[in-house]
């Protein structure tokens, strides 16, 4: 809207069913968001009104929430459910604490998708086969790039903890800064934002796709989670003897009993499936660990302070505020429910049965469609509407045939 109207104070509507549009652009039937389709209102978060430093012409953007027009939060809303998850914590005089690790590609552009993503030409004229993990070579010819990412980061208050050349061929990832868990959405929305748009003035093209190359690792969105109590900020993971508490099983406990259910709220794409089937440094399974990177959740090294459990499920493509409400949300049911975690597991594994995950989008979609669990914490609405929307980007992919298809069973008999 103009900046006119948005100073004015101009109520912007937008029409319900947006919420539970799917990714092609179409809408699953009108009864998953009330058959009237009526407005919701989209009210500006005083705190994150944004210019936009990458746009030449003067812009900005407003996160916002979309609430109901008697005023109350849509229950279509992701941040919405996050902000509830949040208002649960609360009540217990606790208060969540996460941090986001993002992995993405930074690739050539690609404008026929029937090819594969190829990674820029590097300053030597080459292109980089994948010998670059952690590397401080700036032989790729990215560093202009990245300066002016930087550089807009810092203009739109995002702080940065470390940044890295990751495993995949021309893959990088960012830790951000702890904090609060919707600050946190907020600034992983924004700079996945910022990311695509800077790599287009650039000629580049960023890809947040959970397995974007094959034979490659993909791109994961991995939650530290931790809890302090209002007021006095202690990590009630920890006791006064730096020992681990109650507290903290119960939330791994409350972990493992949602994440089958959640899946699809972590892995919402059917590209994320093909990350979690090569499960080397993305395990799909809700096994705990210290610090083994094959568990699901992991409990890195860390003073007592800073005890915390990271929860490896979420790739690179999932909606970062319903992973974290999702995320935190079963860990307060374990600890409301003071559920008690599996013993935790070191070395090389096997995954009991009752500890593995769906492992293609159709089956997590119908793990969660019977999931009371999901329903009781984000609402039957909530849950109906994001499967029926899940399941028509679903049945779109099944409306194509592959080329591995017609490569490999057209000479079959």
């Amino acid at each position: 809207m103009t900046a006119e109207g948005f100073l004015e104070g101009r109520r912007l509507q937008m029409a319900r069913g947006v919420l539970l549009q799917c990714i092609m652009g179409g809408y699953p039937p009108a009864r998953f968001y009330g058959s009237d389709d009526g407005d919701l209102a989209l009210v500006a978060d005083p705190a994150h009104i944004h210019r936009l430093p990458w746009s030449q012409q003067p812009r900005a953007l407003a996160i916002c929430d979309a609430d109901e027009l008697t005023g109350e939060s849509s229950k279509l809303s992701t941040r919405g459910q996050l902000k509830a998850v949040i208002a649960r914590y609360a009540t217990l005089g606790l208060a969540p604490v996460v941090a986001t690790e993002l992995e993405f590609f930074v690739f050539a552009p690609n404008p026929d998708p029937t090819q594969p993503f190829q990674p820029p030409l590097g300053l030597d004229g080459r292109r980089e086969e994948g010998h670059s993990a952690f590397s401080v070579s700036s032989n790729n010819g990215l560093r202009p790039f990245f300066s002016e990412v930087y550089q807009c980061m810092a203009a739109l208050g995002l702080p940065r903890d470390t940044f890295m050349h990751e495993m995949g061929v021309s893959q990088f990832e960012i830790n951000l800064l702890h904090g609060d868990p919707l600050l946190l959405a907020d600034q992983t929305f924004l700079f996945k934002h910022l990311l695509k748009e800077v790599a287009l003035k650039h000629g580049l093209s960023v890809v947040c796709m959970a397995k974007p190359l094959a034979h490659t690792p993909g791109s994961s969105m991995h939650i530290h989670q931790s809890i302090v109590e209002i007021g006095n900020g202690r990590n009630v993971f920890s006791d006064a003897a730096g020992q681990p508490t109650a507290t903290f099983r119960h939330f791994i406990g409350g972990q493992q009993a949602g994440m089958a259910d959640f899946t699809a709220l972590f892995a919402p794409n059917v590209n994320s499936y093909q990350r979690l089937c090569h499960p080397y440094a993305s395990p799909n399974n809700a096994c705990w660990s210290h610090d083994n990177r094959a568990a699901g959740l992991r409990i890195p090294a860390s003073s007592p302070a800073a005890r915390r459990v990271e929860n490896r499920l979420p790739g690179a493509d999932a909606n970062p505020y319903l992973a974290i409400a999702a995320s935190l949300a079963a860990g307060l049911y374990g600890i409301e429910n003071e559920l008690e975690p599996s013993e935790a597991i070191q070395g090389e594994f096997e995954v009991p049965d009752n500890l593995s995950l769906p492992c293609t989008l159709h089956a997590a979609l119908e793990r969660l469609k019977r999931s009371q669990l999901a329903k009781e914490l984000f609402g039957k609405e909530f849950i109906e509407g994001y499967v029926a929307s899940k399941t028509m980007e679903l049945t779109s992919f099944f409306d194509e045939i592959t080329p591995w298809e017609r490569r490999v069973l057209a000479t079959q008999a």
